[in-house]
Parts: C-alpha cells; structure tokens; sequence
C-alpha cells in the first residue's frame, strides 16, 4: 500500500455505482538477460470497500517480478480466485483493479512512445469513456475521493 514515488507508470480508475477510486503505481526495470520489460514493485491506494481494497492488494502482490505481457494478462477470475472468492455483489473490485493496472501499464508504455498492445488500447478507451461518464455524473464525488488519495 502507499505511493511509489518517480512511478514509471500510474493506472487511475473509478466505478460510478459504487465510488471506489484507486490509484495503481508500478516501478518498471529492464530483464538484462530477456530485454523484457519486468514490474519490479506495485503500489495501490484505494478509497473504496474492503473488497476494493484486498483486490488492489492481492493484484499488487500477483504482478510483482512479472514482465508486462504477463501482467495484462491477469484476469478478474485470477485475482478473485486469489483471494478465495468474493461475494457475486463485489466482483466488480476485481474488475475495476485489472482496469487500473492496464491503465499503468498503458501509462508507462505511453510515457516512453514503446509499442501498445491493441487489445490494451481498447480497454484504456473504454476506460476513459468510463471515466468520463462518471466524471460528469458524479463529479463531486469523484473530486472527493481522489482528494482523500491525495493526502
């Protein structure tokens, strides 16, 4: 839990119904032996239900030491089945965590103009669309949230 300070990459979502917000923080270093790109620590803040909260965790413990290829593909299911199960009312946490870690990694790929999986540009469009809807629906709320994030 906490902030990486200098991340390589940020993943900031937000769920409309519910409200949770978190913010995923990855530090990014090179495989000298592969050339792959390997997360080498993930951090998470979340202002949202304890099942926000372990979903976040656990995916921060699931993407450690894993390169980037690997890391978008962790699924709900993954994260969910980590945790032993959550009950059918929360999956969307798990959900909303795989949403913010594909937004960090977009982030980083992003930041340094390396190539983006198609299939990760669609889930940030979807993503920012979401966002958007949110941002104008509940923009109060939103505001609120990424406030107490902040500190």
């Amino acid at each position: 839990m906490g902030i990486i300070k200098n991340a390589d990459g940020i993943g900031k979502v937000g769920n409309i119904i519910c409200g949770d917000v978190m913010h995923l923080y990855i530090k990014v270093k090179e495989d000298k032996k592969t050339g792959k790109k390997i997360i080498k620590d993930a951090k998470f803040q979340t202002f949202g239900c304890v099942a926000a909260i372990a979903t976040t965790s656990i995916l921060t413990d699931l993407v450690k030491g894993k390169n980037l290829e690997e890391a978008i593909k962790i699924s709900r299911g993954k994260i969910t089945s980590s945790l032993g199960g959550l009950p059918p009312v929360k999956l969307h946490c798990s959900a909303l965590a795989v949403d913010a870690l594909s937004e960090a990694v977009y982030d980083y790929l992003s930041k340094r103009r390396l190539h983006i999986p198609k299939e990760l540009v669609k889930r940030h469009e979807r993503i920012q669309n979401e966002y958007k809807l949110a941002e104008k629906k509940h923009k109060k709320y939103i505001k609120l949230g990424e406030n107490i994030l902040k500190g």
